[in-house]
């Protein structure tokens, strides 16, 4: 598996771990009602439950770009790089939005959309 083709794996998992991160240690979360108790939460936890939502929104752009990209051959170099720099923007995001940097957070969200449309470009 190419490093393009990880990095859609990394970003496929990230929401997962990210809402692992709003649930640690978390007291009174209802499994009957999982996303009413998220939305009920505060502060850091509410924000991580939001950087959950907005990984799984980004992923599936990523993907195809990431999939058009090697159906088009497109160079493997430049894909690794863009597809490497969109998980590490994600990252940050999620990291921002916890702690509740909105501009920086947005900085990482507009780059990683970048990427994505970067994909696409290397793909014509």
């Amino acid at each position: 598996m190419n490093i393009a083709f990880q990095c859609v794996m990394i970003a496929g998992v990230l929401p997962y771990l990210i809402n692992g991160i709003s649930k640690f240690g978390l007291k009174g979360f209802d499994p009957h009602a999982p996303r009413t108790s998220m939305e009920q939460q505060v502060g850091w936890r509410k924000r991580a439950h939001w950087a959950h939502l907005n990984a799984f929104e980004s992923f599936p752009f990523f993907a195809a770009a990431v999939v058009i990209a090697h159906l088009q051959a497109a160079r493997t170099d430049l894909v690794t790089v863009v597809s490497v720099a969109f998980v590490v923007l994600r990252v940050l995001h999620a990291v921002f939005y916890i702690a509740d940097w909105a501009h920086m957070r947005t900085l990482a969200w507009v780059s990683s959309l970048g990427c994505v449309f970067g994909l696409f470009l290397i793909s014509l």
